[in-house]
């Protein structure tokens, strides 16, 4: 969702309350429907409270898992940074071969994978080139001290890794359940149907207007925003892009400059050559 569908459903959302509540407002007794305001208002006071409660705590847990997303892409992109100066340092049968797959990673993680990342199935698949890259050390056996030293701290760093994809896809299933979603908007529809008991022939139509129109604002965007954060790959102002892992494959560009030997199984968006 873009900011302009965000902007024309909050505007659209007011507009419905607004008019709602000027229709209303016509057959209304003066002083409200309501023959103790005061009493209305402690008891709209406390349904207000508690949708607010409920909010508070559905809005940190979306950003909590919103946050995780974004720092496990930038670990991500970091750790495979790593690995590709890790690969240097292994036997030189594998080193040309782990590094072009390392680069094929990144490649897949940019180009192939906005489809699952937008419609939450990142965390149901592998990225075909963590396998490859497992298959390809298979291959090899360290010798050196050093080889045995990069061996290892290769396999620190995929685990590592897979963590952190973890990570970022665990924002991609979303974490409101439906049944959450479901008490959201009945307690907004349930207030919304509260306000219009507040509608009074006797009080002027600007204010009647203004106050339907703020409480309609707020709840919309509100629920919007928990919609934002609970979807955090779409490709809206504010989505998460893989900014992170361009970077790495920028800075992976640079070393690779200056290094030989280096084999390419994939295309430039990730995908397998085929053989």
């Amino acid at each position: 969702m873009t900011l302009l569908w965000a902007g024309l459903i909050v505007v659209g959302v007011t507009t419905v309350a607004i008019t709602a509540m000027l229709l209303v407002r016509r057959g209304a007794p003066a002083g409200s429907y309501f023959e103790d305001g005061d009493r209305a208002s402690g008891v709209f006071g406390v349904i207000a409270t508690g949708f607010a409660v409920l909010i508070g705590f559905v809005v940190f847990l979306s950003f909590q898992s919103f946050d995780t997303s974004r720092s496990g892409a930038e670990s991500e992109a970091q750790i495979v940074e790593q690995q590709f100066e890790t690969a240097q340092f292994l036997p030189a049968d594998v080193r040309g071969v782990l590094s072009g797959e390392l680069v094929c990673y990144a490649r897949n993680v940019v180009y192939q994978e906005g489809p699952r990342r937008k419609s939450g199935t990142l965390a149901t698949a592998r990225n075909p080139w963590g396998v490859a890259m497992m298959q390809e050390l298979q291959k090899t056996e360290p010798r050196s001290p050093s080889e045995q030293t990069a061996y290892s701290k290769w396999f620190d760093q995929r685990s590592d890794r897979e963590n952190a994809r973890s990570d970022r896809a665990h924002g991609a299933e979303g974490v409101i359940p439906l049944p959450v979603w479901i008490v959201l908007f009945i307690s907004s529809l349930a207030i919304f149907i509260y306000m219009l008991f507040f509608a009074d022939s006797a009080e002027r139509r600007i204010v009647q207007a203004t106050m339907m129109g703020a409480v309609a604002t707020v709840f919309t965007s509100t629920l919007l925003l928990l919609w934002f954060l609970d979807h955090p790959y779409h490709s809206g102002g504010g989505g998460l892009q893989p900014v992170a892992m361009e970077r790495t494959l920028q800075l992976v560009q640079q070393e690779r400059s200056r290094i030989n030997g280096i084999v390419y199984p994939c295309d430039l968006h990730g995908v397998a050559h085929r053989s």
